[in-house]
């Protein structure tokens, strides 16, 4: 989408400095670094992802939703990413689990039903988008260190067709870790969204087989 194009073009020209003015124009850029792209908040954010997974995990106290939990298996286990993350583009089946209400009266366990969102080359970067939904995450995938890579984008609702500017409203900022569970199978793993819950967790599946 038209958004996660002006985030990576403009993440490239940041990283690239002007190197058109310096005679070095016909240089391929590097891959942009998210680092220097995150808001100060969504670094925090990633960089507890442990502790929002600790949190999330110890409101679940029903036995119905532990079970629940139990059932996903290594969807829902914090240290069950392999090596290896980068998705290939295409469309994937993604279904969202919220864990852990972040206020008072809230389901401390929600599983969603699956929905469709795609994986395609932006750039020199990969960007995810869920394609329909009340709550449709878009943005960048970006290379991390580890068995991981890091998304981050915007959160677009009900019937709106344009995602705003990453980092423009802090309460539409999105970040989070993409992880491999195993062969066609990756997680993103949203920790301390701005709504709802403690840990957001997205399970896609590459669809037609």
């Amino acid at each position: 989408m038209a958004v996660t194009r002006r985030v990576a073009i403009a993440a490239m020209m940041l990283l690239c400095g002007c190197a058109g003015r310096s005679g070095q124009g016909t240089a391929a850029p590097p891959s942009p670094s998210w680092r220097t792209i995150a808001t100060a908040a969504d670094r925090d954010r990633l960089r507890t992802w442990r502790d929002a997974w600790t949190r999330a995990l110890a409101k679940v106290t029903s036995p119905a939703d532990r079970a629940a939990v139990a059932a996903e298996g290594r969807l829902l286990q914090p240290d069950a990413a392999e090596m290896e993350p980068v998705p290939p583009p295409g469309d994937y089946r993604c279904r969202t689990i919220k864990l852990g209400a972040s206020g008072t009266g809230g389901m401390d366990y929600i599983a969603y039903p699956a929905f469709t969102c795609r994986i395609a080359r932006e750039a020199d970067v990969l960007s995810l988008t869920k394609l329909d939904g009340s709550q449709r995450p878009v943005g960048l995938l970006f290379p991390d260190d580890g068995g991981r890579m890091i998304f981050l984008g915007t959160m677009m609702l009900g019937d709106e067709t344009r995602a705003l500017d990453y980092g423009r409203d802090p309460v539409r900022d999105v970040a989070g870790l993409l992880e491999r569970l195993g062969p066609r199978r990756w997680r993103l793993v949203m920790p301390f969204p701005r709504w709802e819950s403690t840990v957001d967790v997205m399970e896609l599946v590459p669809k037609g087989g």
